[in-house]
């Protein structure tokens, strides 16, 4: 359909409304739900002609491994935090910890490593955080070192397989490497960036951790479908790994492993399935697919030809500072407009710019490590800070920001350097 503003307006009307619906999904005016202002913007753009129908419909479809894979890991992650997978993680730290912060805060951060990397960055976010919150609780010690562990890891970690985070899918759209040649490129930067971020997190909170731990609360049991549930997950995530081993399609086979370890955890119990199911928040599907539609509607406002642009000047540099320029730029305006938009728009740039895998990689470490620089960088940060203030707790921007500002360039200057000596 054609435009119902003038042509002269078509094009800034497009960015102003996309920049704005991006605001109030990070902003959240009124506690109204994320994909409601995004789904209105989307709605709005096509409404008034600024997107064509076909173009906005091809841009849903595109997405459809990521719905996909969202739902798979929803289903997963949920069975996990009904049956009490996490809390119990949470509360075996704490009995390892042998009263001592400083080991609780390594068990802390390696379970937040696995459960990122199996699971994918939401799962640290939303469900470990709460479980971590209520262990030190009892000890009656800062909770604010465990708490940024959670947050710093879930982005850190989350390019350690291609099934940690749903960005991953994205920035390769449709291109994923198997899982040989993902661990061949990413698994030493990844390996680094984790590393920093502990060493950098452990030196800013060596004053809170330096005290003793007092805890005289028993473990909290693991359940039998808290056991198939975590036997269920360890199957699924081996079963993931098979499937990028072989090329295979990472979307669909999530799916087909949230769906058969509901199955398995429940058995012939069709309420505890049901209860599962109607769990998982399925908002977040109208959030991704307004997001692909918005993400849209900026290359068609002619987004897409200055990406390419900055791709074709950054390729003029030398090796680190080529790689280091294109991480950079993408993960510093991950924070502006989120890291999920802004991986969409990078893979539609490196398509069009034919970038190499070099390129494609400097960028997801842009799109995974730049977020930790503040609060609106990714969908997972967000959601930690909404799991925070459902336990009554508020980290500021600012805060956020203060610990961000020291670990972010860190780990990814270190994630660059190992790549560059990687890809040379």
């Amino acid at each position: 359909m054609p435009t119902l503003l003038p042509q002269a307006l078509a094009r800034p009307a497009t960015w102003i409304l996309c920049i704005l619906s991006f605001v109030l999904i990070l902003w959240r005016p009124r506690d109204i739900a994320e994909y409601w202002w995004a789904s209105g913007g989307a709605i709005l753009l096509i409404g008034l002609g600024l997107l064509p129908l076909h173009d906005a419909v091809a841009s849903i479809r595109a997405g459809t491994s990521v719905y996909l894979f969202l739902t798979g890991m929803m289903l997963l992650a949920d069975l996990a935090r009904q049956h009490g997978l996490f809390d119990w993680l949470a509360s075996q730290a704490l009995r390892l910890s042998r009263d001592s912060q400083s080991r609780l805060f390594a068990l802390i951060f390696g379970i937040g490593v696995v459960v990122t990397a199996l699971m994918s960055n939401d799962a640290t976010a939303v469900l470990l955080t709460p479980a971590v919150l209520a262990v030190v609780r009892r000890t009656k010690t800062s909770p604010l070192p465990y708490l940024f562990t959670c947050a710093f890891i879930a982005n850190a970690a989350s390019f350690v397989l291609p099934i940690s985070n749903p960005a991953n899918l994205v920035v390769f759209d449709g291109q994923m490497p198997p899982l040989g040649a993902w661990l061949a490129m990413f698994l030493l930067p990844a390996a680094g960036a984790i590393g920093m971020t502990f060493f950098v997190l452990r030196w800013r909170f060596r004053h809170e951790l330096a005290s003793p731990l007092v805890d005289g609360v028993p473990p909290a049991p693991l359940r039998l479908h808290g056991k198939r549930a975590g036997i269920g997950i360890l199957i699924a995530a081996a079963g993931l790994l098979a499937t990028s081993g072989v090329g295979g399609p990472i979307g669909p086979a999530t799916l087909i492993a949230g769906l058969a370890v509901l199955v398995f955890v429940g058995r012939t119990d069709w309420r505890l399935m049901r209860k599962a199911a109607s769990d998982v928040s399925w908002g977040v599907l109208p959030l991704v697919a307004s997001l692909f539609v918005l993400v849209g509607a900026l290359e068609h406002a002619g987004a897409l030809r200055f990406c390419v642009a900055g791709l074709a000047a950054a390729a003029r540099l030398p090796n680190f500072l080529h790689l280091a320029a294109i991480s950079f730029v993408i993960g510093g305006a991950a924070n502006a407009i989120n890291n999920l938009p802004m991986g969409l728009i990078a893979a539609s740039a490196l398509h069009a710019a034919r970038a190499g895998n070099a390129e494609h990689a400097a960028a997801l470490l842009g799109i995974n490590l730049g977020p930790n620089l503040s609060v609106t960088g990714s969908l997972a940060t967000i959601l930690w800070l909404i799991a925070l203030r459902r336990e009554n707790l508020q980290i500021g921007a600012r805060h956020f920001l203060r610990e961000g500002i020291f670990l972010m360039p860190l780990a990814l200057l270190t994630g660059i350097g190992l790549l560059t000596l990687l890809v040379r």
